[in-house]
């Protein structure tokens, strides 16, 4: 065990469900930890490797931030030698501000702005501005009308008054607020002079202008008219125009539901002075190589290096030529991970999280730091399999570089291609936590009881599932939207649809943006969508012209990779409602009854039975100087968020704590007696989540996981009529294993009769679907397109696009491995 031991050795690992774990990691190696989801791969990768790396290295910062860190706590681990500094790359979200843009992600926006800044063209006689007047986040440069976010938001006549046949009296403005304060509105109205009982349209243009929009606020004496039995005094009333309620309203408000009130009356444009591109007048005059710079970020990053190439090569000896090869060179890194489609003002929101892993990869690519462990979740998330080649590449390179790769996968092509193999399991949650393999992937054959196993040496091709016929189809024409320009397409009924192509084709704009929305405004569920809340989310914006075959769609559930929640007070077993039963096992107990305690006293969301420290989060915000913040446990009920009084009332031996620290598994046996618990719990197992904690905080699931969570919540809800389902990526996250459940669970709806339309990348879902539309053929202004449509079978033998070509190959090489399982691209087979 020398300094020079190349092995990062680790000696009792108990970190969540790890069994006291020993295992010896070779550095300077593409590491890929395997297993089913909840087996403990992260916790071994993320939750002790690198959180032993972190913890290693606040040790060395200041004791104030280090006494803070300490709170958060070290892994449960008696020992690792040999580790590196490491850098952990996750799959996580962006924040939702539009602030966030892939210029800003990447800092490419920091070096454009110094161009502009040293190289620009100036109109004759300005002076030359400081950077900052090149970013739409600062106050130098941000456009003063939309405070740099290129929108505005306004209401017009059409949004404040829908229906313009209703008189002011029966409620033609249905912006102003319902009760007491319409009616006083109403009554000032009145008491000015105005016609509240004549129809709105037919009332004279300047009047109907004044009431909507005025920024006058006069002050009335009213006179309000009321039944003879009350008593009338006249008051001081004061006008508000329907514009000004609204925005203010809107800004000001801290009620959620008033927001959302007031939102739909909203309609949200381009800023009329900067026209949607963010700046100053005087920053869009500076230009350089003939573009503004609001211009050249909207370009796409492969044009947009060809534009920086080309000026800096003319530039010889001055700034522009040096900083326009340092963005070539980064943007270089950024079109071969795939990403050349996206521009720089592309905001952050919209990106999935494959597409944010890899703007973090690409930056750390040019890092250039040698011996640093890179810990990796899921690189591969949301790539197509074209899209993963390239990324393997990537992979390769900054492994040459002289670092470690510790990846997290549940892709087999990713888990081929590593160099050494830790295999986690054998199954999840209570039943995981061991390991079951470690050493170079061709080992893994000959241990039994791995669930990788049968997936990374398959023995033959699964069974043929014999593919449903249509019982009808939902025919678009004329769609438009982002790069979708002017496509016709046909979805089938009654079975289940992929949809596929590499990242930035247009899937996700045409199955999400394009056919649950207008599915959803067909049936009347845009603002109240069942299985998934409209909050949020944006004005659509597309066009279709044509629509056929949505009459006989009678519900639309469209589930995403959304959080359930933003904070740890949002958990698995309140979103799915199984938490209220819980409350009334515990509230019908003859403790609770003594006390007179009702369910509300086992809620933590109210006072009373919760811990009042950290009002029954379980958690506390730590707020670190110069880092980011974080959570720590409650230093009062350490994480079991009630009070030591509630926490005495047991049910079956157990407090209402210890069956929030329950696995799904486990709550599913304890709770196997109540019927309106074990249906909730069975399925939340049929779609492989039985290893989740009820209590497990929000902010701890991953995408994949709140889809499935929110799949399961929809699964255990009476069917009624035909169901369109929408689903993005529903396997990510997920091992093949766990796809297998999955797929059954999604097969049995299209076999009750309803519809199934997926966003997908797994080629094994792929091909046991029963229709398949292949967009492309590439990402950005290359994508937008139908490259294939058919039955799987059909378009992989005529291997037309990458998913065809993939397909083909995938069916290949299994047919190549025949049934001893020996696949000859696997290191063994060498």
């Amino acid at each position: 065990m020398g300094e020079h031991d190349p092995y990062v050795r680790v000696r009792g690992a108990r970190e969540h469900n790890l069994r006291n774990v020993d295992v010896d990691i070779p550095r300077d190696e593409f590491v890929v930890f395997t297993g089913v989801s909840g087996s403990g791969k992260s916790s071994l990768a993320f939750g002790t490797l690198y959180a032993e790396a972190q913890r290693r290295y606040f040790e060395s910062i200041a004791p104030y931030a280090r006494r803070l860190i300490q709170q958060v706590g070290a892994p449960h681990v008696d020992e690792i030698s040999g580790l590196p500094p490491a850098i952990a790359l996750r799959q996580q979200r962006s924040a939702p501000t539009s602030r966030s843009t892939v210029g800003t992600l990447t800092t490419l926006s920091n070096s454009l702005r110094m161009l502009f800044s040293r190289a620009g063209t100036y109109p004759p006689g300005a002076a030359p501005v400081d950077s900052d007047a090149f970013s739409p986040n600062t106050a130098a440069g941000a456009c003063p009308n939309c405070h740099g976010l290129g929108r505005v938001h306004d209401v017009d006549e059409a949004s404040l008054v829908p229906d313009p046949s209703k008189s002011i009296r029966d409620g033609a403005i249905a912006a102003w607020p319902g009760a007491w304060y319409g009616k006083n509105l109403r009554d000032i109205l009145a008491t000015l002079g105005y016609d509240v009982d004549r129809p709105w349209r037919e009332l004279p243009g300047v009047e109907r202008e004044w009431i909507l929009f005025t920024d006058d606020q006069p002050v009335v004496t009213v006179q309000p008219v009321r039944e003879a039995n009350r008593i009338q005094r006249d008051y001081q009333g004061t006008y508000s125009s329907a514009r000004r309620i609204v925005l203010k309203t809107f800004a000001t408000s801290k009620s959620a539901t008033q927001r959302k009130r007031v939102e739909r009356f909203l309609r949200s444009g381009p800023c009329p002075v900067c026209h949607g591109r963010r700046l100053r007048p005087a920053s869009l005059a500076v230009t350089f190589a003939g573009y503004d710079i609001a211009a050249l970020v909207a370009l796409p990053l492969v044009e947009a290096a060809q534009v920086l190439a080309g000026a800096g090569a003319s530039a010889q000896g001055e700034p522009a030529e040096t900083i326009c090869a340092d963005l070539v060179a980064r943007i270089a890194v950024l079109v071969e991970l795939g990403l050349g489609y996206l521009s720089m003002d592309r905001e952050t929101p919209t990106l999935s999280s494959g597409e944010l892993q890899r703007l973090r990869l690409a930056t750390q690519l040019r890092s250039g730091l040698f011996g640093v462990v890179y810990v990796l979740d899921e690189p591969s998330a949301g790539l197509h399999a074209a899209d993963t080649e390239a990324l393997l590449v990537v992979l390769d390179r900054l492994r040459a570089a002289g670092n470690s790769l510790f990846v997290v996968e549940h892709r087999m092509a990713v888990a081929r291609r590593a160099g050494w193999l830790v295999d986690v399991g054998p199954g999840a949650g209570e039943g995981g936590g061991r390991i079951l393999y470690s050493g170079p992937p061709g080992g893994l054959r000959e241990v039994a009881g791995s669930a990788t196993r049968r997936f990374l040496f398959p023995a033959g091709a699964p069974p043929a599932r014999e593919p449903l016929a249509p019982v009808g189809w939902v025919t678009l024409g004329g769609v438009t939207l982002h790069n979708l320009r002017d496509l016709a397409v046909r979805f089938p009924l009654g079975v289940f649809t992929a949809v596929t192509g590499v990242s930035g084709s247009g899937k996700s704009s045409l199955v999400g943006g394009v056919l649950a929305e207008v599915a959803a405004e067909r049936l009347g569920t845009r603002a109240a969508e069942e299985g998934e809340g409209a909050d949020g989310r944006q004005a659509w914006s597309g066009e279709v012209r044509f629509v056929e075959g949505l009459e006989v769609i009678d519900r639309l559930v469209r589930v995403d990779q959304k959080p359930i929640g933003r904070t740890p007070r949002s958990n698995l077993a309140t979103y799915t409602g199984l938490f209220d039963t819980v409350r009334k096992l515990f509230a019908d107990t003859d403790a609770a009854r003594e006390r007179g305690w009702t369910a509300s006293r086992f809620s933590f969301n109210v006072a009373g039975g919760r811990c009042e420290t950290c009002s029954g989060e379980g958690f506390v915000a730590v707020e670190l100087l110069f880092l980011p913040g974080t959570y720590a446990p409650c230093p009062t009920c350490h994480g079991a968020r009630y009070n030591p009084a509630t926490l005495e009332v047991a049910y079956r031996g157990r407090s209402v704590a210890d069956v929030l620290g329950l696995t799904v598994d486990a709550a599913f046996e304890f709770l196997a007696e109540v019927p309106a618990a074990a249906r909730s719990l069975a399925m939340l197992r049929e779609v492989g989540l039985g290893y989740l904690r009820l209590g497990q905080p929000a902010t701890e699931l991953s995408g994949g996981e709140a889809q499935r969570i929110k799949l399961a919540s929809e699964l255990q809800r009476a069917r009624r009529g035909h169901t369109l389902y929408v689903l993005d990526e529903p396997t990510a996250g997920l091992h093949p294993a766990d796809v297998e459940l999955l797929m059954r669970q999604l097969h049995g709806l299209v076999a009750a009769g309803n519809t199934v339309v997926v966003v997908e990348h797994d080629l094994d879902v792929i091909a046991g679907a029963d229709w398949l539309i292949d967009l492309g053929p590439g990402g950005g202004a290359d994508g937008g397109r139908i490259v294939a449509s058919g039955v799987p079978a059909e378009v992989a033998a005529r291997r037309v696009g990458a998913t065809a070509h993939h397909l083909a190959a995938s069916r290949d090489r299994v047919d190549a491995a025949g049934p001893t399982g020996q696949d000859p691209g696997s290191p063994a087979a060498g």
